[in-house]
């Protein structure tokens, strides 16, 4: 029956994403094929339900996506355990930057993500910066609420630290709730007393799980794959009940920001996160931390996944930065 149901999903997916999304390189003007995709794609399973079931079925659909999208040309990928963490290397076949490292956090709200889903933009950042990257399976909620998933990190952390590389030759990296995670993971070392990473890579990061920013409302409609209810239930599934959400131990925005690594923030404008990157960047600024801002217009949470311009594009700016922070 497992199988007989995989087979429909994958079906299902493969139709919605070989019709409606986009060749390489498609114009900007062409997105509205892409957001009835995204739509789509997220309505083949139902991501507010917590129930195992359903959690079976939204990790199984983040899967079949990646495999249709995730870039296969010239990277290889090395499969490895860190204290029984499953974890990859994803890198460039020929004439990569063996020096630093990419350390990066998969989104998928905490409870959803694991190592062939993180490939799509594990593969980029080696495309864009060539570094080897370092993925990782954190432990996901319900079943393992916070800290397990910020101690998975700092294991993942440790490692490379081990393994001979400088905090300085690390740049951390991370995705929605893996933009949490790489922020949750410099604040736990700030709080160790020991070294930042060379710097900070930030899609669409969750920043506020209180959700008070502005865009949460103003973007309600406009963002094709979040909305208020998926945010809600995430939270509660990492959290558990009865915890102050503006702690920043949940909410980095709120935390004490000085000391943390120059960080690049992508976000798109139909995001209802948006505000999360905006007052992200601000703090940082304020704390007297570099931080640059970069808003495109008419994309979508984490479009940096997808195979359109926009997301070539921002992909070549992250590894500028990279290199300038070198």
């Amino acid at each position: 029956m497992a199988k007989s149901n995989e087979k429909k999903l994958t079906k299902r997916l493969e139709t919605v994403i070989k019709t409606l999304i986009p060749q390489r390189g498609q114009d900007a003007d062409q997105l509205g094929p892409m957001m009835r995709a995204i739509k789509a794609v997220h309505s083949v399973t139902d991501p507010t339900s917590m129930l195992p079931e359903d959690l079976d079925r939204q990790r199984a659909a983040q899967e079949l996506f990646a495999r249709l999208v995730t870039p296969s040309l010239g990277i290889r990928n090395d499969a490895l355990a860190v204290n029984d963490i499953p974890a990859e290397w994803v890198g460039l076949e020929h004439g990569h930057d063996r020096r630093h490292a990419v350390l990066y956090c998969h989104g998928g709200g905490y409870t959803c993500g694991q190592l062939g889903y993180a490939r799509i933009l594990a593969s980029k950042l080696a495309l864009c910066t060539g570094f080897d990257v370092l993925s990782f399976e954190y432990r996901l909620a319900p079943e393992h609420r916070y800290p397990a998933a910020l101690q998975d990190a700092l294991a993942m952390w440790d490692y490379l630290m081990y393994m001979g590389y400088g905090a300085r030759d690390v740049i951390v990296a991370g995705d929605s709730a893996g933009g949490n995670l790489a922020l949750e993971l410099c604040l736990k070392l700030k709080a160790q007393g020991r070294a930042q990473p060379r710097g900070l890579l930030l899609f669409s990061p969750w920043t506020d799980m209180t959700a008070s920013g502005k865009s949460y409302r103003s973007c309600r409609t406009l963002d094709p794959m979040l909305t208020m209810e998926y945010i809600e239930a995430v939270r509660m599934a990492y959290t558990g009940p009865g915890v102050d959400w503006a702690d920043p131990c949940y909410s980095p925005l709120f935390a004490d920001l000085r000391g943390l690594p120059p960080a690049l923030i992508q976000v798109g404008t139909n995001e209802i996160l948006r505000a999360d990157s905006e007052r992200l960047a601000e703090a940082m600024q304020k704390a007297g931390g570099y931080a640059r801002l970069e808003v495109y217009a008419e994309c979508w949470h984490v479009f940096q996944q997808m195979p359109v311009r926009r997301a070539e594009e921002a992909m070549e700016a992250a590894g500028r930065f990279v290199q300038q922070l070198l």
